[in-house]
């Protein structure tokens, strides 16, 4: 079996009012100043106040840096860098979805690891000597998971690609998961996201370097998804909670064992037509899993199951469509699309050739040809 490593953060908190331990936990730390990255929408709706209200209710002196793009880019991050030195902080609080998160995480590696200043050379797996500065992750969103996962992804605009850092250094120290702060998202982000928590742990699940530690969390989150994903979609509190679990649990697994070209490919639609991350994965996922199903043995048995289905008396056939139906069928359920109408013929391509060279193909569990990334993408058109 060979030797498996699993990173996990250190301390989480789950439940709803979970970021009322925030000021203690920075206390008992003696930490003075906090840099709190977050989106300019989450300061503008309120969503992040929580916390900040929180902090100067206990004194705790803070800057907020809200500088944040949907999809990362080398500049953010070199902005970030600057204003977290100029600040003073001595942690950082990273409030948000995956673009806050990745954002902090890339921020926090290179004030600590000054020789990666240039951001290019963190792609991949980042030979980093120190830990990212002290960071509390607050997730927003339930979906990306980021902060409990050793990746991050951020945006070459001139290059028009995303590239993945994977670095056990820049996980959060303190995760705080609460679906109070989750309450605010809009149908169409609580869908997308929450499809990109499905993406992580099927893709988790069936990737070719899946082991028992990992399947169980990832099947797990599979079966909190097809429970919870519509309910939070109408903001049913239980649904939330149920989310912010599942996206928290397949992190844990999908960080340590990797994914597969259903995020190749989302990556590569997100850096050329800037499609939200969740969006692309909901789209790509059930493609993908047809194309990946004949690799998978009884996997796909227990996904359907997960899903509710009964496989009494169904052969592996019928048991690996009604995985894949019961997908598609949650993805149309919460509204994302099955078409993306900007998907250009002449793009085609640029984005095989930029999805084969993405750092999560490798883990499929399936070799794909630019002939057969091509025939996927037309799968959108």
């Amino acid at each position: 079996m060979g030797v498996n490593r699993f990173v996990l953060n250190g301390i989480s908190y789950h439940g709803h009012g979970a970021i009322k331990e925030i000021p203690g936990l920075i206390k008992a730390r003696g930490y003075k100043k906090a840099f709190v990255a977050s989106d300019p929408d989450l300061v503008k709706f309120g969503v992040t106040n929580k916390v900040t209200d929180l902090l100067k209710e206990n004194g705790i002196d803070f800057t907020l840096y809200s500088d944040i793009k949907p999809n990362p880019t080398i500049e953010n991050v070199q902005h970030g860098v600057a204003a977290y030195n100029e600040s003073g902080a001595d942690f950082m609080i990273t409030i948000g979805g995956g673009s806050s998160m990745d954002t902090g995480k890339a921020i926090g590696i290179i004030v600590n690891n000054p020789e990666f200043a240039d951001v290019r050379s963190l792609e991949g797996v980042a030979p980093t000597k120190k830990r990212t500065v002290f960071t509390i992750a607050v997730p927003t969103t339930g979906g990306t998971g980021a902060e409990s996962t050793i990746n991050y992804v951020i945006t070459d605009v001139e290059k028009k690609r995303k590239f993945v850092c994977v670095d056990p250094n820049d996980i959060p120290d303190i995760a705080v998961v609460d679906p109070d702060m989750m309450a605010s998202m809009p149908k169409g982000l609580t869908a997308s996201t929450g499809m990109d928590a499905l993406t992580h742990a099927i893709e988790g699940y069936t990737t070719a370097a899946a082991w028992e530690l990992a399947d169980v969390l990832n099947l797990e989150a599979i079966q909190l998804i097809a429970k919870n994903l519509r309910k939070a979609v109408e903001n049913d509190p239980d649904g939330r909670e149920g989310m912010a679990l599942a996206q928290y649990v397949t992190a844990m697994a999908y960080s340590n064992v990797g994914l597969g070209i259903a995020h190749s490919m989302a990556h590569t639609l997100g850096a050329v037509y800037d499609t939200p991350h969740g969006v692309a994965c909901a789209m790509m996922l059930p493609i993908v899993m047809d194309f990946n199903k004949d690799y998978t043995g009884e996997k796909f048995k227990k996904i359907a199951e997960a899903f509710g289905v009964d496989t009494t008396g169904m052969d592996q056939d019928t048991y690996r469509k009604a995985a894949i139906d019961a997908v598609r069928q949650l993805s149309v359920d919460v509204g994302i699309p099955t078409k993306l109408e900007k998907l250009k013929e002449e793009d085609l391509t640029f984005l095989c050739k930029s999805a084969a060279a993405d750092a999560c193909a490798p883990g499929n569990p399936r070799p794909a040809t630019i002939e057969q990334f091509e025939e996927m993408f037309r799968q959108l058109m």
